[in-house]
Order: structure tokens, then C-alpha cells, then sequence
């Protein structure tokens, strides 16, 4: 019984570390009206410490780089891709050979979004991105869904 009671504390130990392990940045998605018509939509990320994540610009061979993905809709016009605003560093990965872009602590993608008629409207996509400390990696994806007033 006892062996039954401490394999059963051991399983339940591994499921919440397994939960912690996928999730290195929490993310917000929100709209900001411009003008009638005229968005911002936010795409924000505020990563643990210890913990970064790859701008959309990191160099082919690199990690994972964000990937920002809006599905289709008739209504809305994307105004060129995200901007990344937060502190970008830069760092030679000899793992990698290469450059990486990334962020550490809070990192915004800011879409400008344009509705073709003005009424409320909600934009779709998925987001994947990596996130790694200094002896892992993570990658993720997931979706997100913003309604637009």
C-alpha cells in the first residue's frame, strides 16, 4: 500500500512539473483603436527570468524565430508584419554559428490592422515561438482570437 501511495505522489509530482515546463511566457492579446477603422493589435509576452525568446528577425540556422500567423478575413487589412517593441539583444550562439535576436522580460508584437468596413470584427491567427534558459528549449504554439470594436 505504501509503494501504491508514494507511486501515486510520484505521478502527480510529474504532471505539475510537466505543466510548469511548456509555459516560459504568459501571453496578453489585446486591440487599441487608432482611428475609426485603424488598429494596433498587441501580441504580448512577458517571459520568465531566466528565460528568452526569439524575435521574428533571428537569422536563418538560429533557433525557432516568432512566427505570427493571422488567419484570413475578408474585413481586414494587415499593415505589413508586426513590429517588435521591448529590448532586443543580439549574441553570437556557437551552438547556432549564427546571431540570435531575442527578448528577455516583456516583448510586444504590435500588428497595425486595418477594417475594410468599419464595424466590430474579430481577428484570428496562431502564434509559435521558442523560448530557452541556458541548458533548454521550448517551442509552443498556440492560437489567438481578438475582438476589434
Amino acid at each position: 500500500m505504501k509503494r501504491l501511495m508514494v507511486l501515486f505522489c510520484c505521478m502527480i509530482m510529474a504532471f505539475a512539473v510537466h505543466a510548469q515546463i511548456g509555459k516560459k511566457a504568459n501571453w496578453k492579446f489585446t486591440a487599441k483603436k487608432l482611428k475609426p477603422g485603424l488598429y494596433e493589435v498587441h501580441l504580448a509576452a512577458e517571459v520568465q527570468d531566466g528565460w528568452n525568446i526569439y524575435s521574428q528577425w533571428t537569422p536563418k540556422g538560429g533557433p525557432q524565430p516568432t512566427l505570427i500567423t493571422f488567419s484570413p478575413n475578408a474585413n481586414i487589412l494587415l499593415g505589413g508584419k508586426a513590429k517588435e517593441v521591448g529590448r532586443m539583444r543580439i549574441k553570437h550562439e556557437e551552438v547556432f554559428g549564427v546571431d540570435v535576436h531575442y527578448f528577455t522580460g516583456l516583448v510586444d508584437f504590435v500588428q497595425v490592422i486595418k477594417l475594410k468596413i468599419i464595424r466590430p470584427d474579430v481577428i484570428k491567427g496562431r502564434i509559435s515561438y521558442m523560448t530557452c534558459d541556458d541548458s533548454q528549449c521550448i517551442t509552443n504554439e498556440m492560437e489567438f482570437s481578438i475582438v476589434i470594436k
